[in-house]
């Protein structure tokens, strides 16, 4: 039985400063696209049954410097929607809302933590339809593979606050007996 492959796209100019970015389609940054190649390196030696991808330029770009081939672009896979947050950090947004976290609130005109873990518990559950035949490599965003981590391991959706992952990290979901568990973290 193959794993889960979480691989969380290159550096952008904004991810670099912390700006909340998921329907802005940026490219990578030169560092994003070495960080991109570098995942490939680490990916050597694997074959993928599957590879999804969000179709935002920054996480197929990442997949194609990865040399993965992507078998499936899919919405489901794109970055929490921040709806007016878009473009802002954290600390701006904390300026108005001193007690406003991404991962209880969600964002205003955008998407729930819950809205957020439907989406990934549909790309899980086809994903885990494929892993008798490898490994299944989801290449998407760091808010979403987050939440990806979490749920997969039977959090909700706000679990994912608590699962850290940096630009081009490659993380791993699998199985300890019947269990589903974390193999692997921001690596």
């Amino acid at each position: 039985m193959g794993e889960i492959v979480l691989i969380r796209h290159g550096q952008t100019e904004w991810s670099a400063v912390g700006r909340h970015t998921s329907y802005t389609d940026l490219e990578l940054t030169d560092e994003g696209e070495r960080q991109a190649r570098a995942a490939g390196e680490r990916l050597s030696g694997r074959t993928f049954a599957a590879v999804f991808s969000s179709p935002r330029k920054r996480a197929l770009r990442t997949a194609e410097l990865a040399g993965l081939t992507i078998t499936e672009t899919t919405d489901d896979l794109a970055e929490w929607n921040y709806g007016e947050y878009e473009g802002i950090t954290t600390t701006d947004i904390r300026k108005t809302a001193p007690a406003w976290s991404l991962w209880t609130d969600g964002a205003p005109g955008g998407e729930s933590p819950e809205q957020v873990g439907a989406r990934l518990d549909r790309v899980l559950a086809r994903a885990l339809h494929l892993v008798d035949g490898g490994d299944v490599a989801l290449v998407a965003h760091g808010h979403s593979l987050r939440v990806a981590g979490a749920r997969w391991i039977g959090l909700p959706a706000s679990g994912g606050g608590l699962l850290k992952l940096g630009t081009a990290t490659i993380s791993t979901l699998g199985f300890e007996h019947e269990n589903q568990v974390i193999d692997s973290w921001n690596a």
